[in-house]
């Protein structure tokens, strides 16, 4: 499993950017760190709708993100959208906004559009599962043609927040009629919090067989990589500093060297302020876990 020493050029790391002042100041921020790659908000992320991008906008994040080395470039969703939502207004402003972000990446040339599956707010697990994909099937049918890949991230299982087992994001994708635009995301605190005990090698080996037999590795196309504050199991979604957590130094040594792993991006979503010097250290610690 364990890889040779890596030289930090064949790295693929970075973290989520902010887009204060434009979407073209993400890869300015990313590239002021030292990031490779990197995730961010195609629109404000607490608000349903954003404004249009503008060709100017467009223009000048696609000519500094062609001159970077920083790629691929996730997406990640508004917070409010809940693919599986009782409420039909909500679901049907959750849709209407999912389909807007695919068309903002489109434009943006952005691969991967990463999402959290929805939380099934007590009408069951089942109920939940058919209504994300029939969600995914009808903005799919909407969106024909579009580069971008469909990225469910994995969740800590907090509430009734649907993903939290390698199972359901399979019978996800089991659902979705263009299964070729599926993709997944892990998120090592929301794993590690829903029960997934990658702090040790066994049980790192473990989790990611597991992930193998279910979902499949080809299906696999970035890390969110973060610590958590709280313990295995707890079914809390904290984020914390790269060994400052309960997944510890270990679980993120096995991460950085695993060669199944090499080529994909591992983005940061740990705490930090506007200089992003919590990014920068954590990055280096990363680095250094390689070496």
């Amino acid at each position: 499993m364990m890889s040779e020493q890596k030289t930090q050029k064949h790295l693929l790391l970075g973290a989520h950017m902010s887009i204060a002042g434009g979407i073209h100041t993400a890869v300015e921020r990313a590239l002021s760190i030292g990031c490779t790659t990197m995730q961010v908000f195609v629109k404000n992320n607490n608000q349903w709708q954003g404004k249009p991008l503008t060709d100017i906008d467009v223009s000048t994040y696609k000519e500094l993100q062609a001159k970077s080395n920083i790629h691929p470039v996730m997406a990640h969703d508004t917070y409010l959208i809940n693919l599986c939502a009782v409420n039909k207004e909500i679901l049907e402003k959750s849709r209407k906004t999912l389909k807007d972000e695919f068309e903002r990446c489109e434009q943006l040339g952005i691969e991967y559009l990463n999402f959290h599956p929805g939380s099934h707010m007590g009408q069951g697990e089942l109920a939940g599962i058919e209504l994300i994909a029939e969600s995914l099937n009808l903005i799919h049918e909407q969106t024909k043609e579009f580069k971008v890949k469909s990225v469910l991230e994995t969740t800590a299982g907090q509430g009734t927040a649907m993903g939290h087992r390698f199972e359901q994001l399979r019978a996800i994708i089991d659902r979705v009629e263009e299964k070729d635009r599926m993709a997944v995301c892990i998120d090592t605190c929301h794993i590690f919090a829903a029960g997934y005990p990658i702090n040790t090698e066994s049980g790192w080996e473990k989790t990611f067989n597991e992930f193998d037999d279910i979902v499949g590795l080809n299906r696999l196309v970035a890390f969110h990589v973060n610590d958590s504050k709280r313990e295995l199991g707890s079914h809390i979604d904290r984020h914390e500093h790269i060994g400052k957590g309960n997944i510890g130094l270990e679980g993120f040594r096995l991460l950085m060297n695993d060669i199944r792993f090499d080529q994909i991006p591992k983005i940061l979503e740990t705490p930090k302020g506007e200089e992003m010097r919590e990014d920068v250290e954590n990055l280096k610690i990363l680095k250094e876990l390689c070496r």
